[in-house]
């Protein structure tokens, strides 16, 4: 935007003159076209609740606009920001809530069975599972990305399996 002088009215504004989005800007952006519906997905399956991984998700996007040059990695950062608000979201309603909430009518009957499988699992346990094996993550990313040790999700890995197999075939 550029300002120029008038000596009739003060500073006028040019509105014809165009912001011209950054590099970073720019990458920020194709991230989202490329992976956003992918990170939505699976902050759904992590958080089990579909605004809760749309806010996540566009915080964490706003967040990597407004950072800019600053990152380097923006793929990694969104994920890493999107999962650690979703997370902290979680905490903030089991605080409030009194109640499990029932499935949601958006998803198919195989898809709740494993949203309410997933959500039996520990917070690590699940943000493991669904960064290595649905966003392919390899385990020493999922360690960063989490804040842990390759050889803790090594292990919630392990578990989380083990687990999984066990409420798939009997989802009591």
């Amino acid at each position: 935007m550029s300002v120029s002088e008038s000596s009739e009215i003060g500073p006028s504004i040019d509105v014809d003159a165009k912001v011209r989005p950054t590099d970073a800007q720019h990458e920020v952006e194709r991230v989202f076209r490329e992976s956003g519906a992918r990170l939505e997905r699976a902050l759904l399956l992590y958080s089990g609740n579909r605004e809760v991984a749309r806010d996540a998700l566009a915080e964490a996007f706003a967040q990597a606009l407004r950072r800019g040059d600053a990152l380097r990695e923006p793929e990694r950062w969104v994920t890493k920001v999107a999962f650690r608000l979703a997370a902290a979201e979680l905490r903030h309603q089991a605080s409030l809530a009194t109640e499990v909430p029932h499935a949601s009518y958006e998803l198919p009957e195989p898809a709740v069975d494993l949203g309410n499988a997933l959500a039996k699992l520990s917070t690590k346990q699940r943000a493991s599972l669904v960064l290595h094996h649905y966003l392919g993550y390899g385990v020493s990313d999922v360690a960063r990305l989490i804040g842990s040790t390759s050889a803790a999700v090594t292990v919630h890995l392990v578990r989380a399996r083990r687990r999984m197999r066990e409420l798939m075939e009997d989802p009591r």
